[in-house]
């Protein structure tokens, strides 16, 4: 097995590249804020920060950072011209009504139907953190994870049956990791790309599921 993991801006990119023009995009704290540095600035993509931002754009440049601007995560952004703010409970109607059109989160699990595990991993010392996960998870119209496909112990995060508590149920369509594009759909894993070096074989024996081929080329690049 010889093959090369994508780096954070890597997958970020690749993340970006699926994001389609018009798209209305929440990026979850962490890795997905990433995302935002890698959308072509020809296309139009209105970022969406639950504290109360529409408009976001690529992290500011080293010491032109404004700490009265940042997104939920606490972190420094820039506005692009025509981005808007406002109140933390229409930050929310927006999230709940529908009108996200993908949410980029983080997990800790995701099955290989789509339920979503990422707020809390159920051990006695570990400390909760759902924010607004539960509410992008049900009312965006699709719901992208970006993670490392395995863990520090080496176990994969894409499970049969997700054994951490439940962000959201059938919610994640496609996953975003480090070495392979997956999409969850209702009869399973189906693969979308991998990095090169990684064969079909090697990547089921590393998730320890089946994975589907997709019906045709994706077109995408592998790395």
């Amino acid at each position: 097995m010889s093959y090369v993991k994508r780096t954070k801006d890597q997958l970020a990119a690749r993340v970006a590249l699926d994001i389609p023009e018009g798209a209305v995009v929440n990026l979850g704290i962490g890795q997905p804020t990433l995302v935002a540095n890698h959308i072509p600035a020809s296309r139009e993509v209105l970022l969406h920060s639950e504290n109360g931002l529409l408009g976001m754009g690529p992290a500011p440049a080293p010491g032109q950072e404004d700490y009265d601007l940042i997104n939920a995560g606490k972190q420094p952004v820039t506005v692009l011209p025509g981005g808007s703010f406002f109140h933390h409970t229409d930050s929310f109607a927006m999230m709940r009504g529908g009108h996200l059109d993908i949410c980029v989160l983080g997990a800790f699990q995701v099955s290989a139907t789509g339920d979503l595990a990422n707020w809390h991993t159920g051990e006695k010392d570990a400390i909760p953190a759902v924010g607004g996960a539960m509410d992008l998870a049900a009312g965006a119209k699709q719901t992208w994870v970006m993670m490392d496909l395995l863990t520090k112990q080496g176990q994969s995060k894409v499970v049969k049956a997700c054994t951490y508590p439940l962000t959201a149920q059938a919610c994640v369509k496609r996953i975003y990791s480090d070495i392979a594009t997956l999409d969850c759909t209702p009869r399973g894993l189906r693969l979308v790309d991998m990095v090169d070096g990684l064969t079909h074989a090697e990547l089921e024996k590393l998730v320890g599921l089946p994975i589907g081929m997709a019906p045709s080329p994706s077109g995408r690049g592998q790395g």
